[in-house]
């Protein structure tokens, strides 16, 4: 799916209970809508980022279901309460059931 690691931003790795966690992450993913055609006049099958996934621990914190509009190489911007320690898994999944993941510890302060 992805060329390189997704790039995450967080803004506070280790925030105080209660304080609102802002997270921003992109991954490089060639978004190919099925719409269009090779030089040779084949369609290209389509393959976009479906769904993403973040996690803190095993609770869902956020999910989001893009759809053929997205733009190549998707940023996405979240935020959550810090209420827990754990890590902080987003995931990534596109058409051809390829993933892609990053990871980041929170820490309550």
């Amino acid at each position: 799916m992805a060329v390189k690691p997704p790039r995450v931003w967080v803004s506070s790795v280790k925030p105080a209970r209660g304080e609102v966690v802002r997270v921003r992450a992109q991954i490089e993913h060639l978004m190919e809508s099925g719409l269009r055609v090779d030089p040779a006049g084949n369609p290209r099958p389509r393959n976009i980022v479906r769904s993403f996934e973040a996690r803190l621990g095993p609770q869902l914190i956020f999910r989001w279901e893009p759809g053929i509009g997205i733009a190549q190489n998707p940023y996405i911007e979240f935020t959550f309460l810090a209420r827990e320690s754990g890590e902080l898994l987003m995931l990534w999944t596109d058409e051809a059931n390829a993933t892609q993941e990053a990871r980041k510890t929170i820490t309550l302060s």
